[in-house]
């Protein structure tokens, strides 16, 4: 499990769209200072640890996230046998909801509609695949130190403060159980240091006995539920005509998708067509998307910055399209993608 993975804020882009915020301008960044080969190893080591825990350890726990004012919690089972991983994820506060994932499938269960939805995730979370990678230049864009050791949940952590080297990115306050790295609680900060929003597990029992084929039976029980299937395709963005005329400093391009419209419970494509493009990019600890569609001038009523916690989204139309950005960054960070984006064909 990943913190970043287990957000229990789902935000409807119908609430972006309403928003009427002005966006704040956009600030220039100057280049960070290179890490020296010390400062690299050091992070790199810490994060390696935390990531290998939190894809290896067993337990079950539950989990709270404090952000924007308000408050939500779940209950975790997680599983790992070699390759394979599961995860229950059931909400205890707001509409019921059953989130399931094995490997990169997840089946989310909605009860008072009566409907599951079932998709792939790539795992773009806290230590995403970019981290694994040999160029990993995390250590580039973040100081890192630690901060002592305090107890969460029972279990004796140490403090790992994540601080960002330039104003476009939040930082990290992070608790890593001592014993084997997994991560307990994990604090967002803005730039100026303040807390704007929390995670952390209020209890959670280690090496629990989880029986991960008892879970993916579970994942699988669908009947009595209207199955949606929502098609995504792999591409690029240059594929589908789009390009950043400037790179946003430390954020390289991850994957690119299309999102078809489906027909529920069938997979097959809709008569509005097309979906969402989604171009996502990650400085190997925080992640931002650009969704791209149509420009509807029904749905699309006005531009919009929204901010809830963490998470930041702007809205914006270039030409004859709706670009919606979102990501865990400094608005201003949305603001350079979008000033960079441009069409090509």
């Amino acid at each position: 499990m990943i913190f970043k993975n287990l957000r229990l804020f789902p935000l409807a882009l119908s609430a972006f769209l309403a928003m009427n915020c002005v966006a704040a301008q956009v600030l220039a960044a100057a280049a960070p200072p290179t890490a020296s080969p010390a400062e690299v190893r050091s992070l790199n080591d810490w994060l390696m640890r935390m990531h290998q825990a939190s894809v290896n350890q067993s337990y079950v726990g539950t989990f709270v996230v404090s952000a924007g004012g308000n408050m939500s919690s779940a209950k975790i089972w997680h599983v790992c046998e070699g390759t394979q991983q599961v995860e229950r994820v059931e909400t205890l506060t707001g509409a019921p909801r059953s989130i399931f994932r094995h490997n990169d499938q997840v089946t989310t269960f909605m009860p008072d509609h009566k409907v599951a939805r079932s998709e792939k995730r790539e795992s773009l979370g806290l230590f995403p695949q970019l981290f694994q990678s040999a160029d990993s230049r995390i250590a580039d864009f973040y100081k890192f130190r630690q901060d002592g050791m305090e107890r969460v949940a029972g279990l004796d952590a140490d403090i790992i403060m994540l601080v960002p080297r330039d104003r476009l990115r939040f930082g990290y306050r992070v608790w890593s159980e001592r014993k084997n790295g997994l991560i307990v609680r994990l604090q967002t900060l803005d730039t100026d240091g303040k807390v704007i929003e929390e995670a952390a597990f209020s209890e959670l029992q280690l090496d629990a006995p989880v029986s991960l084929s008892q879970l993916v039976q579970m994942m699988g029980k669908v009947q009595g539920y209207r199955l949606e299937k929502p098609a995504m395709v792999k591409t690029t963005a240059a594929a589908e005509g789009w390009a950043l005329k400037t790179p946003v400093s430390g954020f390289n391009p991850m994957n690119c998708y299309k999102r078809s419209a489906s027909v529920a419970g069938t997979g097959a494509k809709g008569a509005t067509g097309d979906g969402p493009l989604q171009w996502i990019f990650s400085d190997g600890l925080t992640s931002v998307s650009i969704f791209v569609e149509p420009f509807d001038r029904q749905r699309h009523v006005r531009e919009a910055a929204l901010s809830l916690g963490a998470t930041q989204t702007l809205t914006r139309q270039l030409d004859d399209h709706w670009i919606t950005l979102v990501g865990e960054v400094p608005v201003q960070t949305l603001q350079m993608f979008a000033n960079a984006l441009e069409r090509k064909k």
